[in-house]
């Protein structure tokens, strides 16, 4: 039956209509799943070169997806890293593969505590698609907890401290002085010693009170002018032979923090990092810079608190023994002969105190600790006071 020219249009629109129904009834193109999927994801040849690499996979190897295109993965990785052996068994056995807590170690990636997917592209002969899950946030996280509840610990010991010790404590020196008027000249060396013992213990506890739980009062602050603050400070006094490179990222937006306990933050990473390098060769970095996808979970809550600020202090000392890594920022842990172990809890203290997140990663050579913190909310802008200081 012939179309009149009347009943055209209607004919167009329902032709357009089945067309729109079996566009949205189609699935998706591979190459847009692979670039939606939160993971990094890449197709690697039969000689192990890059074809395919989504934005995910850009920021796990930090390089573009131009970059990558074509780069073998023996560019990225030394030939006996366990990373081919699973590519190898995909291959042979044609069939899925996983591996878990891989360590992805070369000059130009660092990654550990990875967990790799690998799977045969039937189409093409000898090519993998790759999936890779970093678990170093995840374990990040778990360790940041950890400190968190051993800066707890550390603030309940202070209260108990100073409530139960430095009582008795000026007892037991004022009765020492007293001692002393009237003992003979050999046991006055005794009350002295009791005297400063006492003195000892009491700056000890003083030291641990800083652990108290006083809110901060947060506002925006520049956080390179925190850490030009801090470079002068070091530079004039413990740093003054060291070198101390800069690498900002001049677009960083404010913290939203306290500025007397960020310049402290800093200041004791960096004290640290001048006390582990060579006086002679040593090296300090401060860094900072923008990342779009750091959120935490609040406990008991729904909310996401977003930490896209990253600010690292990185050295090119022997780096942190092993063994002490896992307690790096618990109270009393400390490499140093004559050090007491809480300069590191404390700074887990007060980075919590701002809701972020620190974590350290060494190996010979260089050490770095990263901050995550948060920026300031919209419309917060740096006082006047802040940026003269």
């Amino acid at each position: 039956m012939p179309v009149t020219a009347e009943a055209r249009p209607g004919v167009i629109a329902k032709v357009a209509a089945l067309a729109r129904r079996a566009r949205a009834s189609a699935p998706p193109e591979a190459a847009a799943v692979l670039s939606a999927l939160p993971l990094p994801a890449v197709v690697l040849d039969a000689e192990d070169r890059f074809r395919l690499a989504n934005p995910a996979a850009e920021q796990f190897f930090q390089l573009s997806q131009t970059t990558l295109q074509g780069m073998a993965l023996g560019e990225l990785l030394p030939p006996d890293n366990r990373l081919f052996a699973l590519l190898g068994q995909v291959r042979r056995l044609e069939s899925p593969v996983a591996d878990h807590d891989l360590s992805l170690e070369s000059p130009r990636l660092h990654r550990q505590g990875v967990s790799a997917h690998g799977a045969p592209l039937a189409e093409h002969p000898g090519h993998v698609v790759l999936t890779l899950q970093d678990g170093s946030t995840a374990a990040m996280l778990d360790r940041q907890l950890h400190f968190l509840g051993a800066a707890r610990g550390a603030t309940a010991m202070a209260a108990m401290l100073a409530h139960e010790v430095k009582n008795p404590l000026s007892g037991i020196r004022g009765a020492a002085q007293l001692l002393e008027q009237g003992a003979a000249e050999g046991d006055r060396e005794l009350c002295q010693l009791i005297q400063e013992e006492t003195d000892r213990i009491r700056n000890l506890v003083d030291r641990m009170e800083m652990f108290g739980d006083r809110p901060i009062e947060p506002r925006a602050v520049n956080i390179h002018s925190v850490l030009d603050h801090v470079k002068r400070v070091a530079q004039s006094g413990f740093a003054a032979h060291l070198r101390i490179v800069e690498e900002y990222d001049p677009s960083l937006p404010a913290v939203w923090g306290d500025r007397d306990q960020l310049v402290q933050i800093l200041l004791n990473l960096v004290k640290n990092a001048a006390e582990a390098v060579n006086p002679a060769e040593g090296e300090i970095q401060l860094i900072t810079a923008y990342h779009h996808g750091v959120r935490i979970a609040v406990p008991g809550s729904s909310e996401r608190v977003h930490l896209p600020l990253t600010v690292m202090v990185r050295d090119n000392g022997p780096g942190i023994p092993e063994p002490m890594r896992a307690t790096l920022f618990e109270p009393f842990v400390t490499s140093k002969k004559s050090g007491q172990g809480l300069g590191l809890a404390l700074v887990a203290k007060l980075v919590s105190n701002h809701g972020g997140l620190i974590e350290c990663d060494s190996r010979p050579g260089r050490t770095t600790f990263r901050l995550s913190l948060p920026g300031a909310p919209a419309g917060a802008t740096v006082s006047e006071d802040e940026e003269d200081a």
